[in-house]
């Protein structure tokens, strides 16, 4: 694309570049276009799991651990064995009877191969 500018100078310093319409669409078009080939390399390169949009849904209006564990197809003992716990205490935090701790939390979220910030 061959771009025609005309530069308009102030001070024997150039100041403003006027384009022709089409040419400045040409330059917008080719910068989103830059943007999406990058948008694509970084998701080429990142390497974290990705969850079906129903679990992100269910995530987002019902308890984060229970979802998750259930995605996993973890038990309540399975998870409660795992993160040291009895089965009735994870029962309550995914009831809402219960929050855990942090520690704990992070222990859950280990077991479900999570951020913490995913329990949240």
């Amino acid at each position: 694309m061959k771009i025609h500018p005309q530069i308009i100078s102030q001070k024997g310093q150039p100041a403003f570049v006027v384009l022709p319409y089409k040419e400045y669409q040409a330059i917008l078009e080719s910068l989103e276009d830059i943007e999406d080939i990058e948008a694509v390399k970084a998701a080429e390169t990142d390497k974290s799991e990705r969850l079906p949009l129903d679990i992100v849904e269910k995530i987002a209006s019902e308890n984060p651990i229970k979802v998750l564990r259930e995605y996993r197809k973890i038990s309540q003992v399975e998870l409660a064995n795992r993160a040291h716990v009895s089965r009735q205490y994870i029962s309550q935090i995914e009831s809402g009877e219960r929050t855990g701790t942090a520690k704990l939390l992070k222990k859950i979220a280990l077991a479900l191969n999570v951020d913490l910030d995913d329990l949240t």
